[in-house]
């Protein structure tokens, strides 16, 4: 699979993004989330940063499915969620 890279200006909170492509002809809509899960958020007491980060994520959006996790800083981690539905479908398109 190729990748593209698209910065995204920091900022707290959920960034929603859509990106149409076109890719040999098939144009395709897919929907991203990025969100900065703080440290500071994290409500049980833990030494393991990837315990902090299940715990955060298990509650989240059903609709919403965990994408790439993005390098951490001592205050945040940027994580990146697709829709189901166009996951789907770009598993399809993968396998085809």
């Amino acid at each position: 699979m190729s990748y593209i890279a698209i910065p995204l200006p920091p900022g707290r909170g959920k960034q929603e993004v859509e990106i149409e492509v076109t890719i040999n002809g098939l144009k395709q809509q897919i929907h991203y989330r990025v969100e900065l899960f703080y440290w500071e958020d994290c409500d049980i007491p833990t030494i393991d940063r990837a315990e902090c980060i299940r715990h955060m994520l298990s509650a989240y959006d059903q609709d919403w499915t965990l994408y790439y996790i993005g390098s951490p800083t001592e205050e945040f981690v940027p994580i990146t969620f697709v829709k189901k539905e166009d996951m789907k479908l770009q598993k399809a398109l993968y396998l085809s």
